[in-house]
Protein backbone atom coordinates (compact mmCIF):
# COMPACT_ATOMS: atom_id res chain seq x y z
CA UNK A 1 0.00 0.00 0.00
CA UNK A 2 1.81 3.15 -0.84
CA UNK A 3 2.32 5.93 1.59
CA UNK A 4 -0.38 8.93 1.16
CA UNK A 5 -0.13 12.76 1.25
CA UNK A 6 -1.18 14.40 4.07
CA UNK A 7 -2.25 11.31 5.89
CA UNK A 8 -3.18 12.11 9.11
CA UNK A 9 -2.93 8.79 11.02
CA UNK A 10 1.08 8.57 10.44
CA UNK A 11 3.42 8.78 14.00
CA UNK A 12 4.74 12.20 14.37
CA UNK A 13 7.60 12.51 16.82
CA UNK A 14 6.52 15.68 19.27
CA UNK A 15 9.95 17.35 19.57
CA UNK A 16 10.16 20.28 22.66
CA UNK A 17 12.10 22.68 19.98
CA UNK A 18 11.48 22.80 15.95
CA UNK A 19 14.55 20.99 14.00
CA UNK A 20 17.05 23.18 12.10
CA UNK A 21 16.72 21.87 8.88
CA UNK A 22 20.79 21.83 8.24
CA UNK A 23 22.16 19.06 9.60
CA UNK A 24 24.90 18.26 12.60
CA UNK A 25 27.43 15.60 11.00
CA UNK A 26 31.11 14.58 12.48
CA UNK A 27 33.32 11.95 11.58
CA UNK A 28 33.08 9.63 15.09
CA UNK A 29 35.85 6.83 15.32
CA UNK A 30 35.19 3.63 14.22
CA UNK A 31 32.41 1.58 16.18
CA UNK A 32 31.09 4.65 18.07
CA UNK A 33 28.01 5.21 15.35
CA UNK A 34 26.87 0.82 15.83
CA UNK A 35 27.42 1.86 19.33
CA UNK A 36 25.42 5.25 19.25
CA UNK A 37 22.11 3.62 17.44
CA UNK A 38 22.39 0.71 20.15
CA UNK A 39 21.20 3.79 23.14
CA UNK A 40 17.35 4.64 22.72
CA UNK A 41 16.19 7.85 22.16
CA UNK A 42 20.02 9.03 21.34
CA UNK A 43 19.28 11.68 18.73
CA UNK A 44 17.46 13.67 21.62
CA UNK A 45 19.57 12.44 24.03
CA UNK A 46 22.55 13.68 21.78
CA UNK A 47 20.28 17.31 21.07
CA UNK A 48 20.24 17.80 24.94
CA UNK A 49 23.96 17.21 25.44
CA UNK A 50 24.98 19.53 22.76
CA UNK A 51 22.78 22.64 24.48
CA UNK A 52 24.88 21.78 28.17
CA UNK A 53 27.91 21.80 26.28
CA UNK A 54 27.28 25.00 24.09
CA UNK A 55 25.70 26.41 27.30
CA UNK A 56 28.42 25.58 29.73
CA UNK A 57 31.09 27.25 26.81
CA UNK A 58 29.55 30.51 26.67
CA UNK A 59 29.46 30.58 30.65
CA UNK A 60 32.98 30.08 30.81
CA UNK A 61 34.27 32.18 27.82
Amino acid sequence: MPFQKGNKLGAKKQLKKPLDKGVIAFRGYEGQKEKLKAIPDWQERLREFVDQLTSSLLKDG
